[in-house]
């Protein structure tokens, strides 16, 4: 079983994706963006290899404006030797990636100016995967589309415009449920008439459920027929609803216990899942140290290291409970560990917390520090517990001064983003 997070890296410096707009999109904007993106990403593929993270979604927005005539470089030429170097790194780390393309690539669109726009699209997606020589089992992952008041000739539409892409693009394409209209036994039939691989998203189809109120089990048992031998191992999307928001919201997190329910459920580990989840790559470490069978009470320490601050920020109780469990070295208890700290990011901490935390950070280099910077912390301390300041402004302080004395361990903590 590979576990993997779509797009962006949480906590990870230098990841971000960076864009422009139309009217700012020349070659020398675009050549830069490019080059700064392909960096980034070759970063988020190194922090993936160095955390057992095999399964990664590759923003759509690697290449700025990359399918429209806005951009006339020859990107693929220009970068080819980035994208073989990063296309290697892929490869030897043993890494699946895919790449989803967004709401506005509809193939079935009645309107062929739009089709032929999303087909385009398609092309650009197919193009970067194969300039980093990754091979078929690396898909892009597509919608079917709208249903524009007749659902049987729509899907008839996306047949007669899925034959006309050309080879490349038709070899990496696979099909998922969506959450308003195709469900997954609409995917399930045309899937199986195309030969075309059907993705099961699990929360889409809570929202737009197949027939007969069948179990997840059921239609990822289905969906794997869909799958041949070179199109790689079956893959799934799995994500959980966010209780604040509308149905179909993703969660800030995932769940844990519920994960591994869902796990048990499924009783098969010959199978990718793609979580899809606010915090992305913290989700996909918690889930493959719990249900991978690979983690370690060292990497559970690790961990803890990350998250200990914001703990204490937020829930105290917690954080005492989590350092008695980690100082049971004679098990490997993942599960227990991550609920605490679900439990704790959940929980509103006090104006108390926050400032016993803040003290614990500046602890890191208040021996180190100038005048002006201690005034400067007692003051900003001060104006919180008055409530003149957020608490977010103090935290912003003491960034700068993790920066400045260059505090790896505070750096690579999630205190500062959580």
């Amino acid at each position: 079983m590979n576990i993997g997070y779509a797009c962006l890296a949480v906590g990870v410096a230098n990841t971000d994706q960076k864009s422009c707009i139309r009217k700012n999109a020349d070659p020398e904007t675009l050549t830069r963006l490019i080059a700064h993106n392909l960096d980034a990403l070759g970063k988020i593929i190194d922090y993936n290899s160095r955390n057992d993270i095999r399964l990664f979604r590759i923003s759509s927005d690697l290449i700025p404006f990359g399918s429209s005539p806005v951009n006339t470089l020859d990107w693929s030429g220009d970068f080819a030797a980035e994208f073989s170097e990063i296309g290697k790194r892929i490869r030897n780390a043993g890494i699946r990636v895919s790449m989803h393309p967004g709401q506005y690539t509809v193939l079935n669109s009645p309107v062929d100016e739009i089709s032929k726009r999303a087909a385009e699209d398609l092309v650009y997606h197919a193009r970067v995967l194969d300039n980093l020589g990754v091979d078929r089992s690396n898909k892009i992952i597509l919608h079917v589309g709208g249903a524009y008041n007749d659902k049987i000739e729509a899907l008839k539409r996306f047949e007669r415009n899925y034959r006309l892409l050309p080879e490349p693009v038709r070899n990496r394409l696979v099909l998922e449920n969506d959450d308003r209209i195709y469900n997954i036994e609409d995917l399930l039939e045309i899937g199986r008439k195309l030969h075309v691989p059907v993705v099961y998203d699990n929360l889409h189809n809570s929202v737009n459920p197949g027939g007969g109120g069948k179990s997840d089990a059921h239609w990822i048992s289905e969906c794997k027929s869909t799958w041949s031998t070179q199109d790689g191992q079956q893959k799934i999307h799995y994500s959980q609803q966010n209780p604040l928001k509308k149905p179909g919201s993703h969660s800030p997190f995932i769940r844990i216990r519920e994960f591994m329910e869902y796990c048990g459920g499924i009783g098969r580990d010959d199978i990718d899942i793609m979580l899809e989840v606010k915090d992305k790559n913290l989700s996909a470490v918690k889930c493959i140290l719990c249900a991978s069978g690979r983690g370690s009470m060292r990497e559970l320490e690790r961990e803890w290291a990350k998250y200990k601050y914001k703990v204490l920020e937020n829930a105290p109780s917690d954080y005492l409970a989590i350092r008695r469990l980690l100082s049971e070295k004679n098990r490997y208890p993942a599960v227990e560990f991550y609920e605490l700290i679900e439990h704790a990011l959940q929980t509103e901490g006090t104006a108390g917390n926050a400032v016993n935390a803040a003290q614990h950070v500046w602890g890191y280099f208040k021996n180190d520090a100038t005048q002006k910077e201690k005034l400067a912390f007692n003051k900003a301390v001060d104006s919180f517990g008055m409530g003149r300041l957020p608490i977010a402004a103090v935290k912003r302080l003491l960034l700068k001064m993790a920066l400045k004395y260059e505090q790896r361990y505070l750096l690579d903590s999630y205190y500062f983003i959580l």
